[in-house]
């Protein structure tokens, strides 16, 4: 069983950068390839990116690729993604996920799901 918390969303304006956190609870956290996921008010969730369970293979939808950098600290239990060239339409509570399957695009592989943290981007 893994528990998931996200940090590090807040307001940002297009063009600037934030950093998401998830601390995860349990010591098979490194056992997990971790996503992450995003919302937007009226849209479905959908995939951000995902990291392999040794910090050596991602992979990333197209809205992210070459802004985002997901990473991950199995030591420190954590996956963090960093944002840069931020845009209005990056608006959403994003969420990070663990599964069993690498790589995982969809949310009905991920077993285990934080609650989420807040990015909005306006000027």
């Amino acid at each position: 069983q893994v528990q998931l918390v996200e940090s590090g969303g807040g307001l940002v304006q297009p063009g600037g950068s934030l950093r998401l956190s998830c601390a995860a609870s349990g010591r098979t956290f490194s056992s997990y390839a971790m996503g992450w996921f995003r919302q937007a008010p009226g849209k479905e969730r959908e995939f951000v990116a995902t990291i392999s369970w040794s910090p050596g293979s991602t992979y990333y939808a197209e809205s992210g690729m070459g802004r985002f950098t997901i990473s991950r600290d199995n030591a420190k239990n954590t996956v963090s993604l960093q944002m840069n060239r931020l845009k209005a339409e990056d608006t959403a509570v994003y969420y990070c996920a663990a599964a069993q399957i690498y790589p995982a695009t969809t949310q009905k592989l991920y077993a285990h799901w934080g609650q989420g943290t807040q990015v909005t981007v306006s000027s």
